[in-house]
C-alpha cells in the first residue's frame, strides 16, 4: 500500500547512540560565615562562598562539603528519572514539564487540580468567591503553612523565622509578590503571558524594564493582600476558569527576602526556601536531584503517601532508563518505542504496564516567517504528508490517537476528531481522508507553492535529545521523503535547555529551524490555555512567530487572534465551543502554523511495590511504597 512505502526507510534511518558524559560536580550549597582574623586564612570551614576578612582584604573561597550521614538512617526512597536537567526550579521562570515537576514538590499553589476531572480544589486557599461573576476573585488562605529551608550543615529541615524569631508562614503578601515578580519585565518570565488576564498584567510585563513608571505599573496590577491571609485578584474581563489558573506555578507565593538576597542562585540547595511537601537537598547538575520529606508540611496526615526521599536522575535515553527500571534502579519508567511489543507480551512487564489518555498533544511547529515554510501551502503539505495512523500503530505503539487539532478531547471547547478541521490529518476510520488522499493533496499543494515533488525544498527539522523523539523524527523524515522525493530533509538535535532557547522568540530567525518538535500539556483544561495562551500573536507564547503582517495569511492570523480573545471573554459555554472550533480550524488548517501529530497517552511501567496516582504532574506525597517489598527485590 502507498502509505507503507516510507516505512522501509525507517529501519535504515534509526540509529541508536550513547554518549558518556564526565561526572558532573555538585552545585555548591551555601552557608555564609564571616571570620575575622589578623592574617590570611587558608582553612575552609563552611559550605560554598564565605567571606574571610583580613586587615588588608576580603578573600572569597568556594568549597563543597557533604553533611555527615546519620548512622543507620533509612528513608523510604522513591527512585525516578526526570529525563533531563530541569532548566529551573524558579516558579516565575519555568516553562517546561520537567521544571514544573520539580516545582510541584516544593511550592504550594492557592489551588490544586483534582485528579479525576481537573476542577480547582483548595491548597493554600481554603475557599474563594467571585462577587461579580468572574471579574473579581477573592481567595481566603490558611495560616498554618510555614516557609522552610534545608540546612546543609546539619542535614535538617528548619522552619524559617522572621526578625522577631517567629515562624514565617505563607501569606497573601507572598502571593502578591510572586505574581508581580512573574509579571515584572526585569524577571524575564517567558510564561508571564498566562497572567495577562489579571488587570494591568500585560501593561507591566510588556513595559521597558528601565521605564521610569515601572513602580506605578507594579502598583496597578490587579492583585492585592486584603489582609495577611486574604488575596484579591481583579481581572481584565470575567474568567470562570481563573481558579484553575490560580493552581499554576506562576501564581505561587515566592520568598521575597531570599530572592532579594541571593539573586539567581536562590533556587540552589542551601539557599532555597520552600513550602511544599518536599525540600531540595541536593542538585548535582546534569546528573541528579534529591528531595527529602518536609516534616513541617501540615498535611501529611491527609495523604496516604509514605515517600520520605526522592532520588531523581536525569537520564535522557529512554533505553537506559528502561534498563535501570528492569534492574530495579527505578520504581517507574517510560517504555521505549522499540520495547513496546516485548513489554506487552511479557507476562510480568505487561502487568506493570499502564496506558491511559493524558491532556497533552505532540506536535511539530513551523517557523512561519522563515522561507520556505513561510508559505502556508508548504506547511499544510508537510503536515498532510505525515501518516499519523501508521506512526502511532507502528512506531509509538502506545495507544496514541492521531491528532487533527491542537487540544485533545478532554479539554473544554476542543473539537478534536471533527473532520471539518484538517480532514487530511485523520485516517478514514476517524472520518478523515486517509493517508493516500492526504499524500496526493500534499503533492499538489507543494507543487502550487513552487516545489514540484519537493524540488528546491531544503528543510531543517529539530528536536531535543530523546531516543523516542529521534525515532518519530526519522519516521516522519522518511514519510516526507517518500511524498517529496526531490526535497532535502535534515534532522538536528539539541540538549533540552539549549533547545528551548533556540526555539524561543528572541532567537534570530536565521538560527531557527524550519520545523521543531514540542508537546503541550494542559495547565488547566480549557481551550484558552491552548489556542490563546500558546499561539495568540499579541498575548501568547507564539513560538511559530505568527504576525498580522504575514504576506500570505495575515488576515487569517488576525481573525484567529480576535476569535481567541472573544472566546476568552464569552460567558456562554456553547458559544465558546463554536469560537474555539473556528480558532482550531484557523490555526491548524487555514494558517497551518503547526502540524498536530497525536494526542498523548501516559505509557509507563510501575514496580509492584509502588502505588502511584495519575496527576499530569506527579504528586509524590500521595505515592505509597511497600518498603519491605522494595528492599527484598533490590537486595537492600
Amino acid at each position: 500500500m502507498k502509505q507503507k512505502r516510507w516505512f522501509m526507510l525507517v529501519a535504515i534511518l534509526v540509529i541508536a547512540s550513547f554518549v558518556l558524559a564526565a561526572c558532573p560536580q555538585p552545585t555548591p550549597q551555601v552557608v555564609e560565615k564571616t571570620v575575622v582574623v589578623t592574617k590570611e586564612v587558608k582553612e575552609v570551614v563552611t559550605k560554598e562562598v564565605q567571606k574571610i576578612i583580613t586587615k588588608e582584604k576580603v578573600v572569597t573561597k568556594e568549597v563543597v562539603v557533604t553533611p555527615t550521614p546519620v548512622p543507620g538512617e533509612e528513608k523510604v526512597t522513591l527512585d525516578i528519572n526526570l529525563g533531563t536537567e530541569p532548566p529551573t526550579a524558579d516558579p516565575a521562570l519555568a516553562t517546561d514539564t520537567t521544571s514544573v515537576t520539580v516545582i510541584e514538590q516544593l511550592f504550594l499553589g492557592l489551588t490544586d487540580l483534582a485528579e479525576e476531572d481537573m476542577h480547582a480544589i483548595p491548597e493554600l486557599a481554603t475557599e474563594w468567591e467571585t462577587p461579580d461573576d468572574g471579574q473579581t476573585w477573592i481567595f481566603h488562605m490558611r495560616n498554618d503553612v510555614p516557609w522552610v529551608w534545608y540546612n546543609p550543615a546539619t542535614g535538617e529541615v528548619e522552619v524559617v523565622k522572621d526578625d522577631d524569631g517567629n515562624p514565617r508562614v505563607v501569606n497573601a503578601h507572598d502571593v502578591v509578590y510572586g505574581v508581580k515578580r512573574t509579571l515584572d519585565p526585569r524577571t524575564a518570565s517567558d510564561y508571564a503571558y498566562v497572567l495577562y488576564v489579571i488587570k494591568g498584567g500585560e501593561a507591566l510585563n510588556t513595559a521597558d524594564p528601565a521605564a521610569d513608571d515601572l513602580d506605578a505599573l507594579l502598583a496597578d496590577v490587579g492583585v492585592e493582600a486584603v489582609d495577611d491571609f486574604t488575596v484579591k485578584f481583579t481581572l481584565e474581563y470575567p474568567a470562570a476558569y481563573f481558579p484553575q489558573i490560580a493552581s499554576m506555578w506562576v501564581t505561587r507565593p515566592q520568598p521575597e527576602w531570599v530572592i532579594a538576597d541571593k539573586g539567581d542562585r536562590w533556587i540552589e540547595p542551601g539557599f532555597i526556601v520552600t513550602n511544599g511537601p518536599y525540600v531540595m537537598t541536593e542538585w548535582v547538575h546534569e546528573d541528579h536531584m534529591v528531595f527529602e520529606k518536609n516534616p513541617h508540611w501540615p498535611d501529611w496526615d491527609k495523604v496516604e503517601g509514605n515517600v520520605e526521599r526522592i532520588y531523581a536522575v536525569m537520564v535522557t535515553e529512554a533505553s537506559t532508563s528502561f534498563a535501570m527500571y528492569e534492574n530495579n534502579e527505578l520504581d517507574t519508567a517510560g517504555v521505549p518505542l522499540d520495547q513496546m511489543d516485548r513489554v506487552k507480551s511479557d507476562p510480568e512487564l505487561s502487568k506493570q504496564l499502564t496506558i491511559q489518555p493524558i491532556g497533552c498533544t505532540y506536535y511539530y511547529g513551523f517557523t512561519t516567517p522563515k522561507a520556505p515554510v513561510d508559505n502556508p501551502l508548504v506547511r499544510r503539505a508537510l503536515s498532510a504528508a505525515i501518516d499519523r495512523k501508521t506512526l502511532v500503530e507502528e512506531v509509538t505503539k502506545g495507544g496514541q490517537i492521531p491528532a487533527n487539532t491542537f487540544a485533545p478531547k478532554m479539554i473544554f471547547g476542543s473539537p478534536a476528531g471533527d473532520p471539518e478541521i484538517a480532514p487530511w490529518a485523520l485516517p478514514e476510520d476517524m472520518g478523515g481522508w486517509g493517508y493516500d488522499k492526504a499524500a496526493e493533496e500534499a503533492r499538489k499543494w507543494m507543487a502550487d507553492a513552487g516545489f514540484p515533488d519537493g524540488e528546491g525544498l531544503d528543510i531543517l527539522l529539530m528536536h531535543n535529545v530523546s531516543e523516542g523523539h529521534a525515532k518519530i523524527a526519522q519516521a516522519i523524515q522518511a514519510m516526507w521523503q517518500s511524498v517529496f522525493p526531490k526535497a532535502n530533509f535534515t534532522i538536528e538535535t539539541q540538549e533540552w535547555k539549549v533547545y528551548l532557547k533556540t526555539i524561543g522568540k528572541k532567537t534570530p530567525l536565521e538560527d531557527m529551524p524550519h520545523v521543531w518538535r514540542l508537546g503541550w500539556c494542559q495547565d488547566y483544561p480549557d481551550e484558552n490555555n491552548w489556542v490563546h495562551e500558546v499561539f495568540n500573536p499579541e498575548q501568547g507564547a507564539n513560538r511559530p512567530r505568527l504576525s498580522f503582517d504575514d504576506p500570505y495569511v495575515g488576515d487569517k492570523i488576525k481573525e484567529f487572534s480576535e476569535t481567541t480573545i472573544t472566546a476568552a471573554r464569552t460567558a456562554d459555554p456553547e458559544k465558546r465551543k463554536e469560537l474555539y472550533k473556528k480558532a482550531e480550524k484557523l490555526l491548524v488548517d487555514d494558517i497551518a502554523a503547526i502540524a498536530p501529530i497525536y494526542y498523548y497517552t501516559q505509557v509507563v511501567v510501575t514496580k509492584p511495590w509502588l502505588k502511584r496516582h495519575w496527576h499530569d504532574t506527579p504528586h509524590y506525597e500521595t505515592w505509597v511504597i511497600d518498603w519491605a517489598a522494595k528492599k527484598a527485590a533490590t537486595g537492600k
